[in-house]
């Protein structure tokens, strides 16, 4: 076994180091744009009398920066191959290892530089699940009008699937939609409902909305996903939620006999959880990757700051209560991103038998690697608050300001073991496959629980 990533990984990374050191990060020191990143960030990007919502110049520097991405060629990565993207048989190892390599960088890792800014998923190598979902289940003039408009930034659509009532128990969902016949005379469905923790709202063309349309609660079955637009009668933002971690782009907003025509349906008919689950898989790779990568920076800020720091007369480090914590935090890391980058790998093997037997991708990498996707995402995001917080403790006073970056890594981070699926959640798949309840079906038996 190599565990080296191969050498076209290495060469792309060189690549994408180059351009951000020669493009990005002066962009980053032009013009006053230091106040974004510095001890400023969070004033900076906060309209704190407009609802909390982002400033419209930080939103404008990000969406520059995606810009000169794309011109160099890297923003658009992770996209389909008929849309500018890379088309690789390895997308999973790639984006890992990307995402791992923007979070650990001495230089702009950690997750707050203009390269990669994690606190609103801005990348200078793109995610896009929405891209992903249309490409997939999108109708041919959906894909045409939607995709092209989303890869250019002039288009935003939210995910509307948590409710106020209803978070990760989907299935019980109290939005509905009804068939009906539009004044037009053409049918229609009628949605009624809400949705919470709307990101990009402010932003947003679109709403992906997630409805039930038959079946009762608790059933999979039964659930469909519509293209709601944003200014359809009847949608209103009820509030912006103030998080831990500010600004603000979550909406709660609420359906009142909101009409759409039968072509806002995306995907089949009572069958839209299947969307939902299209990118699932990839984004809670990805975000491992990244919580590991954000770890790994701040252990070796930690590690740096112990050995210049004198007290009492000799190095921080020399004491082994700073010693020992680093050192379990970093085989974590170490052991935890091997892990990542090898699911990565069997991910795209899953990918490349799908596309000769026809089927969907998802479906076997939800069998047979769910529960290790689990694993990495849930322990990920456990490891990089943990890293954090033993960073904030041994800067000191510097650590616990916002001239460091650490308070910022944590605060951020600490989102992603709700979102996502909840780490409990996934504690519970791996669980259900540890003991039985539920297999890869490699081993010739049947799965036990379909609802895990």
């Amino acid at each position: 076994m190599n565990f080296e990533l191969p050498s076209q990984v290495r060469d792309y990374l060189q690549r994408l180091d180059t351009f951000i050191i020669d493009t990005v990060l002066p962009l980053q020191c032009k013009n006053g744009n230091e106040r974004f990143f510095d001890h400023r960030r969070e004033a900076s990007r906060t309209q704190w009398t407009n609802q909390g919502l982002p400033t419209e110049d930080w939103e404008q520097l990000l969406h520059q920066a995606k810009a000169l991405a794309d011109q160099a060629g890297f923003y658009r990565f992770a996209c389909p191959r008929e849309y500018g993207g890379s088309g690789s048989d390895a997308l999973n190892l790639y984006m890992c290892a990307i995402r791992y390599h923007l979070s650990s960088h001495p230089v702009y890792g950690g997750g707050v530089s203009l390269a990669n800014d994690l606190q609103n998923e801005h990348s200078v190598v793109g995610n896009n699940p929405f891209i992903i979902m249309i490409y997939h289940y999108g109708t041919p003039q959906q894909q045409k009008e939607l995709i092209p408009a989303s890869i250019r930034g002039e288009l935003r659509a939210t995910f509307g699937l948590t409710e106020i009532e209803h978070g990760s128990d989907a299935t019980h969902m109290s939005t509905t939609a009804k068939p009906i016949t539009l004044t037009s005379g053409k049918p229609g469905y009628e949605i009624n409902g809400n949705k919470k923790w709307q990101t990009g709202m402010h932003s947003a063309n679109y709403c992906i909305v997630f409805a039930r349309t038959s079946g009762k609660a608790g059933n999979a079955k039964g659930i469909t996903a519509f293209l709601v637009p944003r200014e359809s009668p009847g949608l209103t933002v009820v509030s912006y939620e103030w998080t831990l971690n500010m600004p603000t782009d979550h909406a709660t907003v609420r359906f009142d006999n909101v009409r759409v025509p039968a072509s806002a349906i995306l995907g089949p008919v009572d069958n839209g959880l299947a969307i939902a689950q299209t990118f699932t898989h990839e984004n809670r790779i990805r975000q491992a990757a990244s919580s590991c990568g954000a770890a790994r920076y701040c252990i070796d800020r930690s590690v740096e700051y112990a050995n210049r720091r004198k007290v009492f007369g000799k190095p921080l480090s020399s004491n082994q209560a700073i010693q020992w914590p680093l050192v379990e935090l970093s085989t974590q890391v170490e052991m935890l991103r091997l892990l990542i980058l090898r699911t990565a790998v069997e991910m795209d093997q899953v990918t490349a038998t799908a596309k000769v037997t026809g089927k969907a991708p998802w479906e076997g990498i939800e069998r047979q690697l769910g529960h290790k996707i689990a694993m990495c995402n849930y322990y990920a995001n456990r490891l990089v608050c943990e890293s954090a917080d033993r960073a904030v403790q041994i800067h000191g006073g510097d650590g616990y300001s916002r001239h460091y970056p650490f308070e910022h890594i944590w605060r951020h981070f600490r989102r992603y073991r709700i979102t996502e699926g909840s780490e409990e959640v996934q504690i519970r798949k791996v669980a259900a496959y540890l003991f039985g309840y539920k297999t890869t079906g490699l081993e010739g038996t049947k799965e036990r629980d379909a609802n895990l």
